[in-house]
């Protein structure tokens, strides 16, 4: 970016102001800290110059929004011509209770719905399981049958809104339920906008909630690619998350290296399954964390953009540049939030709300204050809202694309953060790929590691979380949180009870046994499941019938 002779230049007159300016400063008083250190833990030096970024190419390297490799976003004019998907991630209780709220987040402002499903739903298990007692509704709303489904969108015509489900496992039944919904509305499948989460690799690696082995996984995951692309083109058949990668402690580099693995497994999976890639490729999405290292956070972002663009041109020979643009959905971070002071962390979901926005996210959920302590009131989930809505209209960051390019710092720690996570993805390939390396305890180790570090940092106090360990105050139990009536686990039971007494359980029993046969070979299973939700069985009878077939998965033991 910079000539020789005038890089010459530079450095002398940095030397010169370090010795006549810096020097003098530090001799009437040291610094704060003797290291300076970013969210990650990775050292910030003290001034950042054209020297930092003297091997950038700004073309081949930055270039321009909406052109390769998208490092400043992949469209031309971003929030100019159009602000994020503004999505507020809910569900709680009862079907009924949820598209209460949603209702409510719509005639607010909310220009995206985010479905959460509680604990029972995304392991596949009905509501009157006995593993799901005490978690009915809990942390999500309960979708067991597509009566469930039908309330929880009634009245939002699905046509005219983008909705986002957070679930994984069985994602191939929510999806399936969602089209029949759709279909009762008379809104056909090619018209429908959202995501699916869909991405079981970071089930193994950080959250937990997993089902099935991994190669009949990847085999739903590819048969939903495969069936959207020719009846559901405008969904994003899924959100490849490196969010709860960042919750389980890794670093910014380890979140886009890792998330980004994920994403070459899926590609391939899905190519060896017999897809073209610009095929498919255009409807993946991503899922970032927005953590609390405001200027880290933007680079980290950038660095991922930039990286998917040259692995998909370069590594898969796309085609299409729609496949090569790495578009997300970001979420403020739930493992930031304290119990502590929990206005606190109003200002907290401001800040990391600030840096995905400067970071060009096409969609962005804002955790609520109180969501350390229980799920959030509606008053809550409110200010949430408005502090997406406020950096929209009052903050002028939307004004001009990628506003922080060219910053020295900016653009060193971009590259930096690319080449942590290029190293990572050059690891896991040796190894075999992402799901070798999951099910070697690889990746599992590495955030492990990562977290540990985190948390005696804290402890330490090398790291300050105020109202933890710095400026606590005496504090009186938290008042007006939201509770679930244990009274929703029963009333679900009821509902599947009245559901299997008014369907037709012998055409029930018939597309089940077509399922079985369908998971047996090697037909793509989406119309099966299609077929079954119509005639409203339980996600919990579909799931039993792949479970089955396809088996359980057990997590490796990391030693």
């Amino acid at each position: 970016m910079f000539e020789k002779e005038k890089l010459s230049q530079l450095k002398a007159s940095r030397e010169n102001w370090e010795e006549k300016v810096l020097n003098k400063s530090l001799s009437k008083g040291p610094e704060s800290k003797s290291e300076f250190k970013t969210g990650s833990g990775d050292k910030i030096e003290r001034l950042y110059t054209p020297e930092d970024v003297a091997d950038i190419d700004y073309e081949a390297e930055i270039g321009y929004p909406g052109q390769y490799p998208f490092t400043r976003g992949y469209q031309p004019t971003m929030y100019r011509g159009k602000n994020w998907t503004m999505r507020m991630y809910a569900g709680f209780a009862t079907a009924e209770e949820s598209n209460e709220r949603y209702k409510y987040l719509v005639n607010q402002g909310s220009t995206g719905l985010s479905v959460a499903f509680d604990l029972p739903t995304q392991i596949g298990y009905d509501s009157d399981h006995s593993l799901a007692q005490g978690e009915v509704g809990k942390v999500g709303v309960p979708i067991d049958t597509l009566k469930d489904m039908e309330i929880l969108f009634d009245g939002i015509p699905l046509d005219k809104v983008s909705t986002s489900m957070t679930i994984n496992a069985p994602a191939a039944v929510l999806l399936a339920m969602y089209i029949a919904v759709a279909e009762k509305q008379g809104v056909s499948a090619d018209k429908l906008r959202g995501t699916i989460q869909n991405d079981i690799l970071k089930e193994y690696i950080a959250r937990g909630t997993y089902i099935f082995p991994t190669e009949p996984s990847m085999r739903l995951i590819t048969n939903i690619f495969e069936y959207c692309s020719k009846d559901v083109p405008k969904w994003n058949t899924i959100s490849i998350s490196g969010y709860h990668i960042r919750e389980a402690g890794s670093t910014a580099a380890q979140e886009v290296g890792f998330t980004l693995a994920d994403g070459i497994a899926y590609v391939e999976a899905a190519i060896n399954a017999g897809l073209d890639v610009d095929t498919f490729a255009p409807r993946l999405s991503f899922f970032f964390n927005a953590h609390n290292d405001l200027l880290e956070e933007v680079a980290k972002f950038r660095a991922a953009r930039r990286l998917w663009a040259k692995i998909m041109k370069e590594r898969f020979g796309a085609k299409n540049e729609k496949s090569m643009m790495l578009k997300f959905h970001t979420q403020t971070a739930g493992c930031t939030l304290t119990a502590q002071q929990p206005d606190n962390n109003i200002i907290r979901v401001a800040m990391q709300a600030l840096a995905a926005v400067l970071g060009g996210t096409q969609s962005l959920h804002t955790n609520s204050r109180d969501e350390a302590l229980a799920l959030p009131t509606q008053d809550s989930v409110t200010i949430a809202l408005r502090t997406q809505q406020i950096i929209a209209s009052e903050t002028g960051v939307t004004n001009t694309v990628d506003p922080l390019a060219g910053s020295y710092y900016i653009e060193a720690k971009t590259k930096e953060i690319e080449d942590k996570a290029m190293e990572y993805i050059n690891k896991i390939d040796e190894v075999g790929g992402a799901p070798k390396a999951i099910d070697l305890g690889y990746i599992q180790k590495e955030i492990t590691d990562s977290a540990y570090q985190y948390q005696m940092e804290i402890e330490s106090l090398d790291r300050i979380v105020v109202g933890v360990n710095k400026y606590q105050v005496e504090e009186g139990a938290p008042q007006g949180l939201l509770k679930v009536d244990p009274i929703v686990g029963e009333m679900q039971k009821k509902k599947i009870d009245d559901v299997k007494a008014m369907r037709n359980n012998e055409a029930v029993k018939e597309k089940l046994e077509a399922l079985r046969k369908a998971c047996e070979g090697t037909d793509n299973v989406m119309p099966f499941i299609l077929a079954a939700v119509k005639e409203y069985a339980s996600l919990g009878e579909i799931c039993g019938v792949m479970r089955e077939v396809f088996g359980e998965y057990e997590q490796a033991v990391l030693l």
